[in-house]
């Protein structure tokens, strides 16, 4: 049996962490099994539907290094992978379940449906449907109050419905009883339930993947593969990541649950990578840093964590930090870049590279994410016109500060070589031994005349790489 996975999110919005969260899994153990990985789109929902998030998943996916081996993109042998144009496909397993009894037309209008949730709330009775229509002709329903003229179809769930399955991750898992679920609506689309039945047997998938909060649907799903007279996959059930709180992490709540924002803030792919892996599987070795190679290789459900983790983002940072001390200096200064550039500052001169090559290590163990580059960097790429001091830098570091700059500036101007080493020694004996200053109250004055903020990359350096004739025009400019 060929291994096949899929991950099936559904354009509305910006993609969902959970969309990576299960890809990674799927295709940890795919690549483990030699088995293909789908991405199948799951465009139903209209109501909710967006135009250019289909391409932000398939964006993020790529930026992640998730690659998948069938999808709407990049076509296949099962092609449509968008379920808007696969609507034809539905229509005669849904004519199938009608005539074996095991759906029925519902005409309830959504007022009486909603009167009735009331109503049964009111009596503290489980919500459901009623099956007012069950049985019923067209004619038979118009006759009663609260009916639509187009109708859905509903299951027709039985009181012996199999409630139990076998989660690879959980082991035998226990699922309340479903209600009569819709499986086609009144505009003709299919649901969710119906429609990931159907395209995962046509598809070949033979591990269904996905959150724990799908638990109390598997029911649904597995009585349409009985009905159908198709043969169950295997299920597996992820934990939900959590917020803090360990409330459910959603777009609305947290910025972190969209995936734009990590490459918004500069998170690095393989540090999300590993920490999404962190977050529901262990190494058998206990290494927390692992890549997807090591992770595939050593892939078990059995050790995928069945308690919800929460998205812990200093953790996050932790990683991070790690990935951007490993980078090559090439390879750190290529992801730099675009964050220099969206902020005006870089244009890929010949002095910018330059510049950005000096620079690139002073600030590597600096940042926590790829976004602090432009306010550790900004003074070096800004012209002396749109130089400006922070105010914060201004009022703690520069009110007395004339005696130490002016003492500087005198000390640098006569240098014939402008180094590191030369920049040094030359303030160290300015503004050290002649001015007998400590090091850190000698230099957080000229820091913010150069610099411009409380906080640079390593002082000497960033001067080095700034200039002689830059330094002391701000030097004289801050006086």
């Amino acid at each position: 049996m060929t291994v096949r996975l899929r991950v099936a999110p559904s354009p509305t919005g910006d993609p969902h962490v959970g969309t990576a969260y299960m890809s990674l899994f799927n295709l940890a153990f795919v690549r483990q099994q030699g088995g293909q990985f789908v991405l199948r789109i799951e465009d139903t929902d209209r109501a909710r539907f967006q135009a250019d998030s289909e391409q932000q998943v398939f964006d993020m996916l790529a930026w992640l290094g998730l690659q998948w081996d069938e999808g709407p993109d990049k076509g296949g042998p099962y092609a449509p992978y968008r379920q808007s144009e696969r609507l034809d496909t539905y229509t005669p397993y849904v004519e199938q379940l009608l005539a074996q009894g095991n759906a029925y037309h519902c005409w309830c209008t959504p007022a009486r449906l909603q009167q009735m949730r009331e109503d049964q709330q009111a009596r503290k009775v489980p919500t459901g449907y009623d099956r007012l229509c069950v049985g019923k002709t067209r004619e038979q329903r118009a006759e009663l109050p609260g009916c639509s003229d187009v109708p859905v179809v509903r299951m027709l769930v039985p009181d012996d419905a199999p409630l139990s399955f076998v989660d690879l991750i959980r082991g035998q898992v226990n699922a309340p009883r479903p209600d009569d679920q819709v499986i086609l609506k009144a505009d003709g689309f299919p649901t969710y339930h119906l429609a990931v039945v159907v395209d995962d047997h046509l598809m070949g998938i033979t591990h269904v993947v996905r959150g724990e909060e799908w638990i109390s649907s598997t029911p649904k799903h597995v009585l349409l593969y009985d009905w159908l007279g198709w043969e169950r996959p295997a299920f597996a059930h992820m934990p939900l990541l959590r917020n803090v709180d360990k409330s459910k992490i959603s777009k609305r709540k947290n910025p972190a649950a969209r995936l734009t924002w990590f490459v918004e803030q500069g998170y690095l792919p393989e540090a999300l990578l590993n920490f999404l892996g962190l977050l529901g599987y262990s190494l058998p070795s206990g290494e927390e840093i692992f890549s997807f190679a090591e992770m595939s290789a050593s892939f078990d459900w059995t050790r995928v964590n069945t308690v919800g983790p929460v998205f812990d983002l200093d953790k996050l940072g932790w990683l991070n930090g790690h990935y951007l001390r490993a980078l090559a200096p090439e390879d750190l200064q290529a992801r730099l870049i675009p964050f220099l550039r969206a902020a005006g500052l870089y244009d890929d001169s010949a002095a910018h590279r330059s510049l950005l090559a000096g620079a690139g290590p002073l600030i590597q163990t600096r940042m926590a994410v790829l976004s602090e580059c432009v306010d550790l960097l900004r003074f070096l790429f800004v012209t002396d016109r749109e130089f400006v001091v922070q105010d914060a830098a201004r009022e703690k570091s520069l009110g007395d500060a004339g005696p130490v700059l002016l003492a500087l500036a005198e000390a640098l101007a006569p240098l014939e070589e402008w180094t590191t080493a030369s920049v040094q020694t030359a303030m160290d004996a300015a503004l050290i031994d002649r001015l007998g200053l400590k090091r850190g109250k000698a230099y957080a004055p000229v820091r913010a005349a150069v610099c411009g903020s409380l906080i640079s990359p390593p002082l000497p350096e960033s001067m080095a790489l700034l200039g002689q004739q830059r330094v002391l025009a701000r030097l004289r400019a801050a006086l």
